[in-house]
Parts: C-alpha cells; structure tokens; sequence
C-alpha cells in the first residue's frame, strides 16, 4: 500500500490536536498586563505540549520520507501512535490548570512515555517491512536519545509525587534534547551512514 493516505491523516490529526490545545487557551478576565499571570501556568503548558507535537511531527514525517510503502500492521502502529499523542491536550491541560500537582504531573509523564514507545513500536513496524538494510533501520543504529528520553520519562513519574516541579523540568530537558532536528534519516537517505547510525 502507498503511504500517501497515512501521511496525510497523521498531519491532520496533529493539526487539530494542536488547534485543540490552543483553544483551551482563554481570555483573560481583566484588561491589564497583570490579569495574564495566572494564565502563565496554562500557556507555559501549551508552549511544552506544542514542542512535542511539533517534534514528534517532524521525526514521523522524516521516518515515513524513509518508507517506500506501508502494511496493515503499519497502519495499526501509526493510529497507535496518534491515540496517546491524542491526549496531549487532556495532558496539556490539566497540569496546566493545576500546577505544581502530582497527578497530573505524572500524567503528563504516562503520556509522553506512552507515546515514546508508541514511536518506537511504529519505527520497529516500518524497519521490520523494509528490512534491516533499509536507509531508515541504518538511520536509528543504537537509539541513544530515544532510550535517554523513555528512561528520563519513567523517572519522572514516580518523582512527580515527590518533587513536581523537577519531573516538569525533565519534560522540558527531554524536549530541548529534540528540539534540534534529528539528521540521521537524511543522511542515511544520502548513503552518508553505511552502517548502523550513531
């Protein structure tokens, strides 16, 4: 089967997800620059939520640039993928609206987490279809970021009911750590990396 439906579905479906999160966005009461402050937590939230989608969208748009064709099971991975980063605007906004809270810290983290290895799965799925010598299974050689990045996730869950703020600033370190675009599927697309990637 041809890419092309999955490719396009998968942007819509992050496109409204992102609208979603930006109307949860409200007004402020006052007129002054003061009445913004309490919504700072809310914003601060949709700015983090906002970089997930943006990257996750980024990584999945060159990991499909990689696939020549997609399968049944491909499908099924990819609308896997689309379910946990679906509820990123629940995610997004309850620890928006409640701060510095355990649960939906930790909620938060469970998402993130579930959606890391939702991608993963997918990846594993499309490697799996195109073969170990395909440019994207030369692309991801050893995982370093992607294993870094789940560790640091299921750490912070746990730690968000004891120190909150710390495991929303893991969220964000893991999201700085991506933010610069990952390289590798283009220059394995190059025929710059022979083997397994770094």
């Amino acid at each position: 089967m041809t890419k092309s439906r999955l490719e396009a579905f998968s942007d819509g479906v992050v496109a409204i997800l992102i609208t979603i999160m930006v109307l949860e966005l409200r007004a402020p009461g006052g007129a002054g620059p003061e009445s913004l402050r309490p919504l700072l937590p809310v914003f601060l939230s949709y700015v983090l939520s906002f970089v997930y989608l943006a990257i996750y969208w980024n990584n999945h748009h060159h990991m499909l640039h990689a696939a020549r064709e997609v399968t049944g099971g491909i499908l099924w991975a990819n609308l896997h993928l689309l379910f946990w980063l679906s509820l990123f605007p629940f995610a997004t906004a309850w620890v928006g609206e409640h701060p510095g809270e355990s649960w939906p810290t930790a909620l938060y983290g469970a998402v993130l987490l579930m959606a890391s290895v939702a991608y993963f799965v997918l990846e594993r799925a499309l490697i799996a279809h195109h073969g170990p010598d395909s440019a994207l299974a030369r692309a991801v050689g050893r995982r370093r970021k992607e294993s870094l990045s789940s560790v640091a996730y299921a750490s912070a869950i746990p730690l968000a009911f004891l120190w909150p703020w710390l495991s929303q600033l893991l969220y964000v370190a893991v999201a700085a750590l991506w933010v610069i675009p990952d390289r590798r599927i283009e220059a394995a697309l190059a025929g710059r990396i022979p083997g397994g990637g770094k």
